[in-house]
């Protein structure tokens, strides 16, 4: 089989590195989501145990070991083993210390010893040990420490580490010290994926990609596999015209429907408390439909409100609340309100409302947002990013945390199923071409 019917050009110039070029130590694939990465990551995982299995029969060595490490035990076995086991049809029997074996034929088998990065009691797994490789998937998650030490393990003859990632800031230390290649080594080499490396992909499907990613940031490292920070305003796409509607023009638009209403809760008191409650209809749109913001306000004052709101929208509506008091949500829960703690990854959870206002399908009642005790307004014209850390400032951000919690959380467990589904994955994989 031509390597054109099963790879893009660009999974064909990283299969060539793997190939023909006995030079490099380290290799970084990075860029756009949907490029086509884990695909062709999957090949040059397989070809890098094969290639640790082979030098080791070279040096007369039986039991090679070989690093695959990751941000948790959940994201190997999602982004990294339920591939493989779908492409090759491999099946891997674990030991006691979540380690498999993979054997070629005439080969000695390796042992694949899999660690965590995602913070530094990942060193416990592979310290002291001599590895002929490693992959690393989510790179841009380690932590450092745990990276660096992942490549001193590597010390056996011809040994290599592979890795993946999405983009980050551009000072982060991955691209700063690797991918930039400062010292310019032919020990690194690094490929950056765009959207439209993946040839396999319905043109119609990447221009709806396009459309649909919020703009500044998100675009640019999803779309482009750029490493950039925000710039500006992190709701660039909001507009008042398109954005906001009457109660009138809402009552129109979900007239004889049945909508799913839920709460954000962002607890406060010398800072803006506050509680939103969102509506989404059958079509995808979210309207903000209440907004309650207060400073100086014990928890007495929330539950008053939050009884308010129940008595609205049903005994059952979901109260989706901030973490970071733990006893305020206990409360919650101990006068009947369906209380949870809210998803709280910032970034994430801010492309989840981005994403919705680019689309046009987040829609604020104009009545809510421009009444006098409204702050939306007032916090979306000043949210703006760090060009630091690569998140949005964190001050005068309490509904803009509010609106988050709520549209993230419902989105999430929406979607927990699916992760967790190695049949649906495989589904996604077919349809959506090499990701």
């Amino acid at each position: 089989m031509a390597l054109s019917k099963l790879f893009t050009p660009k999974q064909v110039q990283v299969l060539d590195q793997e190939l023909n070029n006995d030079k490099w130590k380290l290799m970084v694939n990075y860029g756009a989501v949907r490029a086509g990465k884990t695909f062709v990551d999957n090949f040059v995982f397989i070809y890098e145990v094969r290639h640790a299995a082979e030098v080791a029969k070279s040096l007369g060595k039986r039991h090679p070991m070989y690093i695959l490490a990751g941000v948790s035990s959940k994201s190997i076995q999602d982004n990294v083993l339920n591939e493989i086991a779908e492409t090759f049809g491999l099946t891997f029997k674990f030991d006691k210390h979540n380690s498999f074996k993979i054997q070629f034929k005439g080969l000695p088998p390796v042992k694949v010893v899999q660690t965590f990065t995602g913070s530094i009691s990942g060193l416990g797994a592979i310290r002291g040990m001599t590895s002929y490789g490693a992959y690393v998937n989510e790179a841009s998650l380690a932590n450092q420490e745990v990276f660096e030490e992942i490549q001193n393990r590597c010390s056996m003859p011809g040994a290599r580490v592979v890795c993946d990632t999405n983009p980050d800031v551009p000072t982060h230390w991955l691209k700063t010290e690797y991918i930039d290649n400062p010292n310019d080594t032919d020990a690194i080499i690094s490929n950056r994926f765009i959207l439209d490396d993946n040839t396999f992909l319905d043109p119609d499907y990447i221009q709806s990609l396009k459309e649909r990613k919020p703009s500044g940031m998100f675009y640019d490292r999803a779309i482009l596999g750029l490493w950039v920070a925000g710039e500006g305003l992190v709701y660039e796409d909001f507009d008042q015209d398109k954005n906001v509607i009457t109660q009138a023009e809402y009552d129109a638009k979900t007239k004889g429907q049945q909508l799913t209403y839920y709460v954000g809760v962002d607890w406060g008191y010398e800072h803006k408390g506050v509680i939103v409650v969102l509506a989404d209809d059958k079509q995808g749109n979210t309207y903000l439909v209440e907004e309650h913001t207060q400073q100086h306000q014990n928890i007495e004052f929330w539950v008053k409100t939050a009884r308010d709101v129940q008595s609205r929208y049903g005994w059952n509506v979901p109260f989706y609340c901030d973490s970071a008091r733990p006893e305020y949500v206990a409360r919650f829960k101990e006068e009947h309100f369906n209380a949870s703690a809210a998803y709280k990854i910032r970034l994430t959870g801010v492309e989840v409302v981005a994403t919705k206002i680019k689309e046009r399908q987040f829609l604020a009642i104009q009545e809510v947002v421009k009444d006098k005790q409204s702050k939306f307004l007032d916090e979306l014209y000043q949210y703006v990013w760090d060009e630091t850390s690569g998140e949005p400032v964190k001050a005068n951000d309490d509904v803009m945390d509010a609106v988050r919690y709520a549209m993230a959380t419902k989105q999430w467990m929406s979607q927990a199923p699916e992760k967790q589904s190695v049949k649906n994955k495989t589904n996604i994989l077919r349809q959506f071409g090499l990701v």
